[in-house]
């Protein structure tokens, strides 16, 4: 029974309040055995790094994250792999063929210019929901606050369904510094102006995700999630961990 006052929770299919987690490998099988319980708390999969390229069983898998309602996709660094080589009408047709209709547009690794991406991606919106990064993954190529701010503007008009901000599966990098510590002026400066509902901030460790959740609310859109910290993360965003505990309860709440 029921009996709790909660924050209230966007129901899927999510427009925002998206957790979005990184598969870095996980077998189907023990995949199917984790979506079968946590599905459900689950919107997005990032096929991590460019290991998409050499999974086993990938359409399978694919198939399997569809099944439970999630929305499979590749990560940027493959994008960028076919970029240097100058592949991405045939990495457009290999993400057709796959079924997969989601495409990440980065530049964590390798330098693409902001218009030459702007570019693609007045392109790529024709067959793709397109989401973009923003931020690299060197923690020496450093961008000014004004910076951030502009690309995610830009990227947005350009018409990427969310924008994501770099935090690297290690939380070391984009807005974070090398210790794992969130650059919070940085977030301050970004929310003044920008609609919070389409970014998705990587925050792959409890303590990070913590912090935006108390610093936006429940309904924060947050990226690289591993996928044995969901049920952990939507104890936090219900006020349910000690850290979140107050989280909502200024706010409507309804039961779970």
């Amino acid at each position: 029974m029921d009996f709790l006052q909660l924050p209230i929770r966007t129901a899927k299919p999510r427009a925002y309040g998206l957790t979005s987690i990184i598969d870095t490998g996980i077998s189907y099988g023990e995949l199917k055995n984790m979506l079968k319980d946590y599905g459900h708390f689950i919107d997005v999969a990032k096929l991590g790094m460019g290991s998409a390229y050499i999974t086993p069983n990938l359409k399978d898998k694919i198939d399997l994250y569809k099944e439970f309602n999630i929305t499979p996709y590749c990560g940027g660094t493959l994008f960028e792999k076919s970029y240097f080589q100058n592949k991405v009408s045939e990495y457009s047709n290999y993400l057709k063929g796959l079924g997969i209709d989601w495409i990440e547009v980065s530049t964590g690794t390798i330098n693409i210019p902001l218009q030459e991406r702007l570019n693609l991606i007045s392109l790529l919106v024709k067959d793709f929901h397109v989401i973009a990064e923003v931020g690299s993954k060197d923690i020496h190529n450093q961008m000014s606050v004004s910076e951030w701010k502009n690309e995610i503007k830009l990227l947005l008009d350009a018409g990427c369904n969310y924008v994501i901000t770099e935090g690297r599966d290690s939380g070391t990098a984009g807005i974070y510094d090398q210790n794992g510590n969130i650059k919070t002026n940085l977030i301050s400066y970004l929310l003044e102006d920008l609609d919070y509902k389409k970014i998705i901030f990587e925050a792959p460790t409890p303590k990070q995700q913590m912090f935006f959740i108390n610093e936006i609310g429940s309904n924060v859109n947050l990226g690289n999630v591993k996928l044995n910290d969901v049920l952990v993360l939507e104890t936090q965003r219900r006020g349910l961990r000690c850290e979140t505990f107050y989280i909502g309860e200024q706010e409507s709440i309804l039961p779970i």
